[in-house]
């Protein structure tokens, strides 16, 4: 186990096939049926492992529609897809999506739980409460929850899960052929849970795994999602999309958990980033302008919508202020529409403005290789982040970011060159949580 209070720097890839951009599947490179291609997500996560990444991480969301980005129109379900990945990798953690909306607490620990013993403890859930309110209609309800609801449901189904991967104690299956015992009944512990949102007996028909349970990530914006994470998470992702922004979630987040007793250093927040990298800084801003011109604002549209869940932009003038939206609800991804329309206010920008900033990822880190190394430093250094979150779609970015980012990094004792363990947990120096049955008579013995 790596010592927590050792901070080093993180890496993760997000592997999103052909992309969540309008124009990356257009790469000859890329199979046009990457985000389908079980094959292409292995190859990409062995890459990742022999450059020492953390972890890959998959994103997923239960609503789309025809105008959705081309990786989320057709793409694999996380679990299945990374217990795929776990079979053909061996240090690199596994990390994917899954909502507490529209799941049940007692199948999401037992199919996550399953990823962890798989992986042989490479396994974490990122915990997401669903944006998107045409999802409830795919799961047989008229309506979206209400935004406060989703994250109370959150705060306890995240409860309830943990108490299920408790169920057993660590020394629970003594597996004693000569005394004809398998299980110390005494170690396996019912969870009796009875709450506003959840009932669930339990055991959970599964014992703990070498890193004790999986990890728990997140990512929400708003200050409902912030305050989860600052409670449940043990990794944030962010989109980092400036320095300033960057390093004032990371303060508040890191606040927070300090605030409600937590150890700040056992949160690790990442932040997304797609690297435009050339031999030099003027090639790759050369790069980044071109890509730029080659938009089309009307698909920029449809993912500023996204966030208002899906609302129809292309009604407007494009080169007006960003419309009065007072009576558009917010409550698919509350965080970053109420960012859009704050910014858009402060910044006086036009609808069409507001497209080419909030409907595409927006690269902070373009230039050469050491250019790029140095923006991650500053970052990582000013405590604007934990470490990053690369895209992974086109091939030769991603392959320029391994041979040519990284190897600086390592030179400069910013990034590891070896594992120093197998869990990951281990990778992101995090303890081994405490089976809560087995610690409760050692707290009673020390009253």
């Amino acid at each position: 186990m790596i010592n927590p209070s050792t901070r080093e720097l993180h890496l993760g890839a997000i592997l999103e096939g052909v992309g969540a951009n309008q124009s990356n599947w257009l790469d000859p490179d890329l199979p046009g049926d990457a985000s389908i291609d079980i094959q292409w997500y292995i190859d990409q996560a062995r890459a990742a492992e022999a450059a020492k990444f953390d972890l890959v991480f998959i994103v997923d969301s239960p609503y789309i529609t025809p105008d959705t980005a081309p990786h989320f129109l057709n793409r694999l379900e996380p679990l299945t897809l990374l217990s795929a990945i776990a079979a053909t990798t061996s240090r690199i953690g596994l990390v994917g999506t899954l909502t507490t909306s529209y799941w049940e607490p007692y199948n999401v620990a037992r199919q996550f739980g399953s990823l962890d013993h798989i992986s042989r403890g490479r396994a974490g859930w990122n915990v997401v409460t669903t944006g998107l309110e045409g999802a409830a209609r795919n799961y047989g309800r008229q309506e979206h929850f209400d935004h406060a609801v989703r994250y109370g449901r959150a705060r306890e189904f995240v409860d309830v899960v943990q108490g299920l991967w408790d169920s057993y104690e660590d020394d629970a299956f003594p597996r004693d052929r000569a005394a004809g015992l398998f299980l110390d009944k005494t170690k396996q512990h019912r969870l009796d849970h009875v709450g506003e949102h959840f009932s669930v007996a339990g055991p959970l028909a599964l014992s703990r795994s070498r890193q004790g349970q999986p990890v728990i990530f997140q990512a929400g914006d708003s200050n409902e999602g912030r305050n989860l994470g600052a409670r449940i998470a043990e990794g944030i992702f962010t989109s980092g999309e400036n320095f300033d922004d960057a390093q004032a979630f990371y303060a508040d987040i890191k606040g927070r958990a300090a605030t409600i007793g937590r150890n700040p250093d056992h949160i690790t927040i990442l932040a997304g980033v797609a690297p435009v990298i050339a031999d030099t800084d003027e090639e790759a801003q050369a790069i980044a302008l071109e890509a730029q011109g080659s938009l089309d604002v009307k698909k920029l549209l449809v993912q500023v919508g996204r966030a208002f869940n899906y609302h129809d932009f292309s009604q407007y003038d494009l080169d007006a202020p960003f419309p009065d939206l007072s009576g558009v609800t917010l409550n698919s991804y509350k965080g970053h529409a109420e960012k859009i329309i704050r910014v858009s206010a402060e910044q006086g920008l036009t609808l069409r403005q507001a497209a080419y900033r909030f409907g595409q990822w927006r690269s902070q880190f373009v230039g050469s290789p050491e250019t790029i190394a140095n923006e991650i430093e500053r970052w990582y250094g000013e405590r604007a982040v934990d470490g990053f979150l690369l895209q992974v779609t086109r091939p030769e970015p991603f392959r320029r970011f391994r041979d040519e980012v990284v190897p600086i990094l390592q030179a400069r004792g910013l990034f590891r060159t070896d594992y120093a363990g197998e869990t990951l947990r281990d990778h992101l120096g995090l303890p081994v949580p405490e089976n809560r049955h087995a610690a409760a008579p050692i707290a009673i013995a020390a009253e």
